[in-house]
């Protein structure tokens, strides 16, 4: 006959795809109860694996049920929101710093495709070759393409010691940067498809229950668009600034006034405008500059808004290929014209927030 014991021994087989730890030992698994033929469990995900929890159920049911005597599995779920999160669901948006957070940039984009990520991660480089403590959030749930931008995909991030909302998240350290991306959690191919708030439970998960450790800067990677993963990081944290992406296209720049409008709406200081593929530099004619998509986007922009245009961030061929192996161009080929102007962008933003 099944007992409890036999059950929770082949739960441990079920593995988190983060630390590599079964849900017995995270204790995300509470309540076994066996009477047979059906066996009963109630699981408890902290909110940085809801996106494996469909995975866990199936091998939750099929471990349980290889046992002859059992004929069904019941699996509870517990939503496992805290009360302050529930509280500030129900009672409006409450800004609640983060402790050890000094500054807070958020890089946005109104469209998909303008080199937004590009732009938050040799930001975030640029920021550490300052000598200033950077960590970088890739809250692009649909999308998280960071960990392959550092040359991290085959790492996963450890969780603490404790239970459910006690646990924390420790960062993936790569070129000095302390690195939390949603890329670390789901399995490679697997859509994220959520809705309101989960989304905003993942969100207030990774700014609030993570060891980030005194940081100077945390740079947020946004999805594109204006949707709920800005509105629930504008109303969760207060953020020092935000920068808004283009191209020099007019069709980005209808997207991006989207996001320029949004963040208004919303309350959060803008910091200005970054150009991105403001001109194609050949690199066997490095004294060339080929404006293939366009020019002056990024002025007309900047000019609208009353907003400085940060930066205007060529195209070379060091930038993709570079990125495709993993290493940010920044740390890569640091004289190249593309890195020189994301080291004046995060000179910038150091005088901004740390030189006044």
């Amino acid at each position: 006959m099944t007992t409890i014991e036999d059950a929770t021994s082949a739960l441990q087989k079920v593995l988190d795809a983060g630390s590599n730890k079964n849900v017995i030992e995270l204790d995300w698994i509470k309540n076994v109860r066996v009477t047979i033929p059906r066996i009963i469990v109630t699981l408890s995900l902290p909110s940085f694996a809801n996106s494996q929890r469909d995975r866990i159920v199936q091998e939750v049911r099929k471990y349980l049920l290889d046992f002859e005597d059992i004929e069904d599995v019941q699996i509870e779920i517990d939503n496992n929101l805290s009360k302050t999160e529930s509280r500030t669901e129900s009672n409006g948006p409450v800004l609640q710093q983060i402790e050890g957070i000094r500054h807070i940039i958020a890089v946005s984009s109104g469209k998909g495709g303008v080199g937004k990520s590009t732009i938050a991660v040799n930001l975030a480089c640029s920021l550490a070759k300052l000598g200033l403590k950077t960590g970088l959030l890739d809250a692009d749930i649909y999308g998280p393409n960071t960990p392959s931008m550092m040359g991290v995909t085959e790492q996963n991030p450890k969780v603490t010691e404790g239970t459910g909302n006690d646990q924390r998240l420790i960062p993936i350290n790569k070129y000095g940067i302390s690195l939390v991306s949603m890329g670390f959690l789901i399995e490679e191919g697997q859509p994220v498809i959520w809705r309101g708030p989960m989304l905003n439970s993942i969100i207030r998960q990774f700014l609030y229950q993570v060891e980030w450790n005194n940081l100077d800067f945390l740079v947020i990677d946004l999805p594109p668009g204006t949707g709920d993963a800005q509105i629930s990081l504008s109303q969760s944290v207060p953020i020092s600034g935000a920068i808004i992406v283009t191209t020099p296209q007019q069709v980005s720049l209808q997207d991006a006034r989207r996001g320029l409008a949004m963040f208004k709406q919303l309350g959060v200081p803008l910091l200005g405008i970054v150009e991105n593929m403001s001109v194609f530099i050949p690199p066997d004619m490095p004294r060339k500059k080929y404006e293939i998509f366009g020019k002056g986007g990024g002025k007309i922009l900047s000019a609208e808004n009353d907003l400085p245009l940060l930066a205007q961030i060529p195209i070379e061929i060091p930038l993709v290929d570079e990125s495709n192996k993993g290493i940010p161009i920044s740390i890569s080929q640091p004289k190249k014209e593309t890195s020189v102007e994301f080291t004046k962008l995060a000179q910038l933003i150091k005088n901004q927030f740390v030189d006044k």
